[in-house]
């Protein structure tokens, strides 16, 4: 997906300030957010795929300003109800009780159960296109939907440096489309390549990226 969230390689954010003696939460409902994450995820009420897909779609302001907790519970709120687990009025109603009453005691409903299993047809991974130093190009590609490609990288070549086996494809996954795992590769791109003069000379980022989204490149 093209959105805000895509922030590699982008100007105007300023300088990366390092909080010295960070602790690990801010906040006591980091924390309790922390522990929902573990249950939502482990129990299959939705993928990490699905989790980062609600990230992406947060309003590009919202999303600017959340702090990094924010962009979970906001995640927890759109995929919840996008599987039918609470409806937006509930959430509503909650978060209008809540402000009228913050002292409230927590309520001990009951969990709803994670939603049955999408069925889906399995069929073995494909065997990897590329091997270990073999020139490849990024797809150029704009999915609306969820995708781990970034846009930086698109278009730009780059040299196959380790293959990872074969993994969960997060494109599908994150829409309830299937796992389809295909192979994935630790792929080397020269700075330059991607920053163009204004990288250092001797520079590297590596991406995971999945078989599809890659093509040979042309002598």
């Amino acid at each position: 997906m093209n959105g805000v969230h895509d922030m590699g390689g982008m100007h105007g954010f300023g300088p990366i300030v390092r909080e010295v003696n960070e602790p690990l939460f801010h906040a006591d409902w980091e924390a309790r957010l922390w522990a929902i994450d573990r249950i939502v995820l482990q129990q299959g009420y939705f993928t990490i795929d699905a989790h980062r897909y609600g990230i992406e779609r947060m309003e590009p302001a919202h999303y600017l300003r959340a702090s990094y907790y924010e962009r979970w519970l906001a995640s927890f709120e759109y995929n919840l109800i996008h599987e039918g687990i609470l409806t937006d009025d509930e959430l509503r109603a909650r978060i209008e009780f809540l402000r009228r009453h913050p002292d409230s005691a927590t309520r001990q409903d009951a969990i709803p159960a994670p939603p049955a299993p999408r069925e889906h047809p399995q069929s073995p991974p494909p065997a990897p296109r590329f091997a270990v130093g073999d020139s490849v190009v990024a797809r150029n590609i704009h999915p609306v939907g969820h995708t781990r490609l970034p846009r930086y990288a698109r278009g730009k070549h780059g040299t196959i440096h380790r293959l990872h086996g074969s993994h969960i494809f997060p494109d599908t996954n994150a829409h309830g489309l299937g796992e389809n795992p295909q192979p994935l590769y630790i792929v080397r791109f020269e700075a330059r390549e991607l920053w163009g003069d204004s990288a250092g000379p001797r520079e590297a980022v590596y991406l995971d990226l999945w078989d599809s989204y890659l093509e040979p490149a042309r002598s």
